[in-house]
């Protein structure tokens, strides 16, 4: 998926990708983009591609994570940019989003 401000999004087996950058811009493409891999089966997304964040990426990741509990489907998050753990944690949802901790991570 190309979407407005260079995001993309891309599946390959149960990971899905997603690169550029998530933004207030682009952030009502790129859940729709995201929400139908979620859909047909686990998922784990792989956010080590993601250059630019803002606020918005928290809500895709929110919503993300509904769409898999709706959908009873799995979904964790890997390799979060350290902006985006920051605003995790500024609005206190870290309890919301799976994140799955990187090995030899004390979380």
């Amino acid at each position: 998926m190309a979407g407005k401000a260079d995001a993309r999004i891309h599946l390959e087996g149960d990971r899905l990708f997603v690169e550029g950058s998530v933004t207030y811009g682009n952030t009502v493409e790129v859940i729709r983009a995201g929400k139908e891999s979620i859909k047909a089966g686990d998922v784990l997304v792989d956010l080590a591609g993601v250059a630019q964040v803002d606020s918005s990426a928290v809500s895709m990741l929110l919503e993300w994570t509904r769409t898999a509990q709706v959908h009873g489907r799995k979904i964790e998050f890997v390799n979060l940019p350290g902006n985006l753990a920051d605003l995790i944690e500024l609005y206190d949802v870290g309890n919301m989003v799976p994140v799955r901790c990187p090995e030899k991570s004390v979380c």
